[in-house]
């Protein structure tokens, strides 16, 4: 798992707070709030899932070095239409290597990058947060740079969307994210990644806020 010492509590606390400011995380207050819209699974979800598939995607267990790439330190939260946590929630992704390849026989099957993980797990806490250690994605022909999320919970629908990265040239022409007409839930899933070297030397950090409802978004 993520090891605890290089991110503290006070340092994840830091990064919503500083993110927040940054305009990167959705308010909380009003009356009700967009709901994440769902975006395409695309092909390239694991057809067998690693051994490690922890919530730290730039080390491999038994692996000798990193993954090839700029790290990036992925906050979260999975909330309800009212800002209301949602604990105890399955979130899995899953994202090419910086080479553009994912882990998967019909892209580069073994071509990939071997200390990449490609796909990582974990479960939301009491607050309804969630963190990754991963690789700031990369484009690849035909997408804008993005992350794969698969959301799972007992209580709402479950959800497979995408995150984008903002100030990406791409973004404008990516045929996927275009699919959503509306600006605000487009808007929902492009994220701005900061400098996070209080976390890690040369670190890139970001915050994606998910929000799950009861009944299917279109």
């Amino acid at each position: 798992m993520l090891n605890d010492r290089l991110i503290s509590r006070r340092g994840l606390l830091l990064a919503g707070a500083t993110l927040a400011a940054s305009g990167a995380c959705p308010s909380l207050a009003g009356t009700g709030m967009i709901r994440t819209p769902r975006q395409s699974e695309g092909p390239f979800y694991p057809e067998h899932l690693p051994l490690d598939a922890d919530n730290d995607l730039v080390k491999v267990a038994g692996r000798p070095g990193p993954a090839q790439g700029e790290v990036l330190h992925l906050f979260g939260r999975v909330t309800d239409e009212w800002g209301r946590p949602v604990p105890d929630t399955r979130i899995e992704i899953w994202q090419c290597d910086a080479s553009g390849r994912y882990h998967h026989r019909l892209d580069a099957g073994d071509g990939a990058d071997p200390n990449f993980q490609g796909f990582g797990r974990m479960e939301t806490g009491e607050g309804g947060e969630f963190r990754f250690r991963t690789i700031r994605p990369v484009h690849y022909p035909g997408r804008t740079p993005h992350i794969h999320f698969k959301v799972r919970s007992w209580d709402f629908d479950d959800l497979t969307t995408q995150m984008y990265v903002a100030g990406e040239p791409a973004n404008e022409r990516d045929f996927l994210l275009n699919r959503v007409r509306d600006p605000r839930a487009r808007a929902s899933l492009i994220v701005p990644l900061l400098s996070a070297d209080e976390f890690e030397q040369g670190a890139l950090a970001g915050n994606f806020h998910i929000v799950l409802g009861k009944n299917a978004f279109s």
